[in-house]
């Protein structure tokens, strides 16, 4: 994708889209962005809170996908939840079509949060981000790569998930070279944390270069 701002449309605060596949580091990469000064809205955060007991969503989850997704402490069991939407890709489009529309108003809701509170660059932490079309909402939009077997390693190692319970979940995302056609920077994070660092470190320099002095 070409440049997303130019100089007669900048502005104060840029709102920048984080994806790429599971376990691919973009909690990493953000987390980088945080330390130079951007807000972070974690989606998946948001996609935990917005089925917590006492939210709306609990019971359409917990009907829709049936009593064994909630775990003894009366919470949604994201692994149990898992196991089933990964296996079964209209279960997985039912899941979303619950969750997206929430997850995003509460996601603008903090944007407009971030707006008043004089941040340059708001970044949105979401693996869906080009999937469920909200990149259209972003200024830019950055990808984080990683190789399938950087991603399997880290995915069995961090979830404790087999290698058969860990491939489902990578092979049901859209593929890396596909998300590079709406990605305007792309971060490669296979290698040393300093390589990542000095990538995210020029694409913040980047982004505040396109920002009106």
């Amino acid at each position: 994708m070409g440049n997303f701002l130019s100089k007669q449309d900048a502005r104060r605060m840029v709102v920048v889209g984080l994806t790429g596949g599971i376990c691919s580091g973009k909690s990493t990469v953000a987390a980088l962005f945080k330390n130079l000064g951007a807000i972070i809205i974690d989606a998946d955060q948001v996609a935990h809170e917005v089925v917590e007991p006492d939210q709306p969503l609990f019971e359409a989850v917990a009907s829709t996908f049936g009593r064994e997704v909630v775990d003894a402490d009366g919470r949604i069991d994201r692994r149990r939840l898992g196991a089933i939407v990964f296996a079964d890709p209209e279960a997985r489009r039912r899941l979303e079509a619950l969750l997206h529309p929430a997850i995003i108003e509460e996601c603008e809701r903090r944007i407009r949060q971030a707006e008043v509170s004089g941040t340059c660059v708001c970044l949105i932490d979401a693996a869906l981000l080009i999937e469920s079309g909200w990149y259209v909402r972003c200024d830019a939009v950055i990808l984080v790569e990683a190789n399938e077997t950087a991603q399997l390693d880290r995915l069995m190692r961090s979830r404790g998930l087999s290698r058969d319970e860990a491939m489902p979940r990578i092979r049901s995302q859209m593929p890396q070279q596909e998300k590079r056609q709406y990605a305007h920077y792309v971060i490669e994070n296979d290698g040393p944390l300093a390589e990542t660092v000095r990538q995210a470190q020029a694409v913040w320099e980047q982004l505040r270069a396109k920002l009106a002095p």
